[in-house]
């Protein structure tokens, strides 16, 4: 059952670094007793168009839970490794279900790590959030990490049955949830009664969809509907395991035995 308020927000990011083009996203989705509804603005890696992207749509508001699309862990610093989060989510046959998430040692990972620090400082500069209260906080104030691909492709009962590109992973399988009820059964479990004011194949930017997952993501938090694989180094949230498909919990809590510490 979910816990969450009769009225509030959540807020999604998706975390781009180009500094020419607006690949960046953020979502602002809000409730009452019997709506829901969103609201998506596009930015640069630039931080006064960042900012206003973002003031455009919190300024003013308190925010349960903001979930971003990038690499983040206590502090906001460099992570520069290889973290566990990412191995659980690489282990057991799950990349070839459905693809893995980037390392905070790569390449793309270093430079999406900063742009998720400096997304998640923009935020904080302009929005009211709400304090921490869930085990994987990090930060007092409830700052999450999303994966978008992972979290859609969890829910997905056969993903292998799903044309996917993957550059577009994501789509795909936001598309297939939209399809067949998997998005609606979603919002109505963390949003009881609540009917929403747009659909989801309204949403067609590949940056929109990913904020608005994200956004998912922070609800899932905010009605402590969710799972977690990670550990110091940052945790990736996940969906809960009633809403994962018949495999993916325990290929999730198998990948956790493999990857666990010795002690």
């Amino acid at each position: 059952m979910s816990d969450i308020p009769q009225d509030g927000c959540v807020v999604g990011v998706d975390v781009g670094y180009s500094r020419s083009r607006r690949t960046s996203a953020v979502c602002l989705l809000s409730w009452d007793q019997g709506a829901v509804d969103w609201k998506i603005r596009r930015f640069k890696h630039l931080e006064d168009d960042r900012q206003a992207a973002m003031a455009s749509l919190v300024e003013g508001r308190d925010v349960l839970v903001a979930a971003f699309d990038g690499p983040l862990r206590q502090g906001f610093d460099n992570i520069g490794r290889y973290r566990l989060a990412e191995a659980i989510l690489t282990a057991n046959g799950i990349p070839k279900l459905i693809g893995k998430p980037g390392q905070s040692n790569s390449g793309n990972g270093i430079r999406l790590n900063g742009a998720a620090n400096a997304c998640a400082r923009s935020l904080l500069g302009c929005a009211v959030i709400g304090r921490a209260t869930h085990p994987e906080a990090i930060h007092e104030l409830s700052i999450v990490e999303a994966f978008p691909t992972s979290f859609l492709g969890l829910m997905v009962e056969t993903p292998e049955s799903v044309s996917v590109r993957p550059p577009a992973r994501s789509d795909a399988y936001f598309m297939h949830l939209a399809s067949f009820g998997g998005l609606d059964r979603l919002l109505h479990s963390l949003l009881p009664g609540r009917t929403a004011r747009q659909t989801w194949a309204s949403v067609t930017n590949h940056d929109d969809r990913a904020a608005l997952v994200c956004a998912l993501t922070a609800l899932g938090v905010a009605a402590n509907m969710y799972s977690a694989v990670g550990d110091a180094d940052g945790w990736i949230i996940l969906p809960d395991p009633s809403f994962m498909a018949s495999w993916a919990a325990p290929m999730i809590a198998e990948a956790k035995r493999l990857r666990r510490p010795a002690p």
